[in-house]
């Protein structure tokens, strides 16, 4: 099969996401101007550079009580900074609890039942418990083509890790089993690691 996203691909459901899979996911967390925290998960996510360490993630569509793209958005553009969380498997249920479109004064971190903790280096709550929480300072936010879409970049300024995913100083995600999100309403996690030496490496 062949078909220019232009014209359509005449399936029942959209084919895209589940051909760029697995993707890891982002559990956003930022404050409010007024005070609130906000979370939400997004799988358009990843690490782009090591030096500095710098992520990027992209937000699609709108709200009907946001002007242009989501709460994330706007409040990153407010406060400048955000925290990336990692999502576990044993968290799968409070994350997509999380992924509703509540109006713009709901805290998720309450809705969904998960514990807050304080980041070190800006001023935003990150998931209490996560294996890792990336804390980050926005450096750009691009419009990219189509209604409200928009990738947000930013440096990495500080890094929390849970001990016990600490193993021989390396950081082991088989300790928890990351989520990842595939295609339609499918998702997978990390169990199973194989490795290889690329040319060159010793």
């Amino acid at each position: 099969m062949f078909y220019r996203p232009a014209d359509g691909h005449g399936l029942p459901h959209n084919p895209l996401s589940a051909i760029i899979s697995p993707r890891p996911i982002a559990w956003i967390s930022t404050r409010a101007s007024a005070g609130h925290d906000n979370l939400a998960p997004y799988s358009f996510f990843n690490a782009v550079a090591y030096t500095p360490p710098q992520i990027m993630f992209a937000t699609t569509g709108a709200k009907p009580d946001r002007p242009r793209g989501k709460d994330t958005l706007a409040n990153i553009e407010d406060s400048g900074v955000f925290c990336v969380n990692i999502v576990e498997y044993a968290a799968r249920e409070a994350m997509n609890a999380s992924s509703g479109a509540y109006p713009a004064t709901t805290d998720e971190f309450a809705l969904a039942s998960v514990e807050r903790a304080d980041c070190t280096t800006i001023a935003c709550a990150r998931v209490a418990n996560a294996p890792a929480s990336l804390e980050c300072r926005l450096t750009q936010v691009v419009p990219l083509l189509g209604n409200a879409n928009f990738l947000v970049l930013a440096e990495v300024v500080g890094i929390h890790m849970r001990d016990d995913c600490l193993i021989d100083g390396r950081f082991d995600v088989t300790r928890f089993a990351p989520v990842a999100r595939l295609g339609y309403k499918d998702y997978s996690t990390v169990r199973d690691l194989f490795q290889m030496t690329r040319p060159g490496e010793a």
